[in-house]
């Protein structure tokens, strides 16, 4: 059900807005998708030459390209449009408590993005090692601060245990309408399985990483995507694992430019 359905038949400029506002939010999940597929060459690139592989630097990379500054506006108009759409639906009438928390949850995503992008667009920018670190001060200086952090560690291992699972029991396919023809659906369901779950094992990493600042109280272990993925190279098999997920990564910016398409808005 798109927005102009939801509130009434429209007609006229209404209509044409509202088609308009779609066609902006669903150029925010092909701005994902790209953004994902940058991410990916970042990730497999760590184990070989180093970095970050971040939003950040993803949205740099893209900035550096020829006419990257302007790539970097319509990101910025592309998530605007998709967070204010997830807002609307987010206050639609008839929406389940769940669905209202998801559509919110990705609102506040989106939006945040659409920061990232402009700061990067204007000449800053920082990692999200940094911003996690001051995140974590901040809470940690809190009363009880250790508690909040390790409830935010929980609530980011909860996302990733629910990318895991949405991934491994092709639930996403319910965000898509039919992609018309068995070839594509079967791509679809490739891309879109091993991507939700390559970013709940990245997402996994972090809330491991934020948990231990919590039982450590200190704001250094909390670490964004960049360490989250440098911290799987300390494991066995560690560059193995972080192309494994930078592939995933990719698997997933593809899902995301199919989805700009077939999306059920």
């Amino acid at each position: 059900m798109t927005i102009h359905e939801s509130m009434g038949p429209l007609t006229g400029p209404g209509r044409s807005s509202s088609r308009a506002w779609e066609t902006m939010a669903r150029a925010g999940y092909a701005v994902s998708g790209a953004l994902h597929l940058v991410l990916a060459f970042l990730i497999i690139r760590l184990p070989f030459s180093g970095g970050d592989a971040d939003q950040s630097q993803a949205l740099t990379t893209v900035g550096d390209a020829p006419g990257g500054t302007a790539l970097l506006w319509v990101a910025v108009a592309g998530f605007v449009a998709l967070g204010a759409w997830q807002a609307a639906d987010a206050t639609r009438r008839g929406q389940q408590a769940s669905d209202r928390a998801k559509a919110a949850g990705k609102a506040v995503v989106y939006v945040a993005l659409a920061g990232v992008a402009v700061s990067v667009a204007l000449g800053g920018g920082s990692s999200s090692g940094g911003q996690a670190k001051g995140l974590t001060a901040m809470l940690l200086d809190l009363p009880g601060g250790p508690v909040i952090v390790g409830a935010v560690a929980l609530g980011i291992l909860a996302t990733a245990v629910f990318h895991v699972w949405k991934g491994a029991s092709h639930r996403f396919l319910d965000d898509l309408r039919a992609t018309g023809g068995a070839e594509l659906s079967t791509v679809v369901t490739a891309t879109g399985t091993t991507g939700y779950i390559a970013k709940g094992i990245a997402l996994g990493a972090v809330g491991v990483l934020f948990g231990f600042a919590a039982l450590t109280t200190d704001a250094d272990k909390a670490k964004g995507l960049d360490g989250a993925i440098e911290s799987l190279l300390d494991l066995p098999g560690g560059p193995v694992i972080v192309v494994a997920v930078g592939l995933g990564f990719a698997a997933y910016g593809l899902y995301s430019m199919v989805r700009a398409r077939y999306a059920r808005m």
